[in-house]
């Protein structure tokens, strides 16, 4: 299964962008904010939140970063313009981690201080293990000024439970997901049930600490697991949600959606579509399936 997933791989990358773009299209909002605007409207008239990423990252100059940071800012005044039930996700080297932190920090800070003024929300996404102690301390920097921030924490690396252990003791709001970079074996679990146990581990963690919880998955087994785990421990709705990817298992997110629980869907855009596709499918082959069903299914 694993070796057809990879030809399927392949045979994508060999494909004309705009034929590709008929396979991604499932998983992205569009090319344009508008296209975003219109599919978080969408799932908000269904009771589904969202947060919006503007597709991009390790850019090389910080004129791109700064162009970066124009999109999120214009991302934050159309959520608050158009009354959507949506924060904002970011990664940190598309804001020119990789190039200067400081100057990083200074393009986060804009951005953290716009969503205050609307009363919303940015999540830092976790990259690769290269920039995993540089956004953990990215955001403990801006932390200390700002509380409508949360980061990203992935399972299979095994460091993950260490770091939550540290960052409970300031009270962090998480998305908690397993992980999709190809990391060594020597830092991150390899075996599919020990991630799914240290997932569930590290998910024990920060609700037995206080934490808010974005519960990220598309695993059945870790959606039941968690309900188990937040029946246990009396965890109440206001401390937690579900999420999951745009056009990802929405009979499941539908599930979850009937079932009672918040869940916010992370809807992708923009014109970097094409580099965020191919990597998704590069770093988690399983993901073919999902083309190889789109490509039988589009009209």
């Amino acid at each position: 299964m694993n070796f057809l997933n990879q030809l399927i791989v392949k045979f994508v990358k060999l494909l004309p962008q705009p034929v590709v773009y008929v396979f991604a299209k499932r998983y992205i909002a569009g090319v344009k904010l508008d296209d975003a605007v219109r599919v978080v409207k969408e799932l908000n008239a269904k009771g589904i939140v969202a947060t919006m990423d503007v597709l991009g990252e390790a850019v090389s100059t910080k004129k791109e970063s700064e162009d970066a940071k124009k999109e999120c800012l214009e991302v934050l005044d159309t959520i608050n313009k158009n009354k959507l039930n949506a924060n904002l996700s970011l990664k940190p080297t598309q804001l020119g981690l990789a190039i200067d932190e400081q100057f990083c920090f200074e393009q986060v800070t804009e951005i953290l201080e716009r969503a205050k003024s609307y009363n919303n929300f940015v999540r830092i996404d976790m990259e690769d293990s290269p920039y995993t102690d540089v956004t953990i301390k990215l955001f403990n920097r801006v932390r200390e000024k700002y509380n409508n921030v949360g980061i990203v924490v992935q399972a299979y690396l095994k460091r993950t439970l260490n770091d939550v252990k540290e960052l409970d003791k300031s009270g962090t709001n998480y998305r908690l997901c397993k992980g999709i970079y190809v990391e060594p074996a020597e830092i991150a679990y390899k075996e599919y049930q020990r991630v799914r146990e240290n997932y569930l581990d590290i998910l024990k963690q920060m609700l037995d600490d206080g934490n808010y919880v974005g519960i990220a998955t598309h695993d059945d087994y870790l959606v039941e697991s968690s309900y188990k785990i937040l029946k246990e421990k009396n965890i109440t709705k206001d401390k937690y949600e579900f999420q999951m990817l745009y056009g990802v298992k929405e009979s499941l997110r539908d599930r979850i959606n009937k079932d009672g629980h918040k869940i916010r869907v992370y809807v992708p855009f923009g014109e970097h579509w094409y580099k965020y596709s191919i990597r998704r499918l590069q770093e988690n082959p399983n993901m073919a399936w999902y083309i190889v069903k789109s490509l039988f299914s589009f009209n």
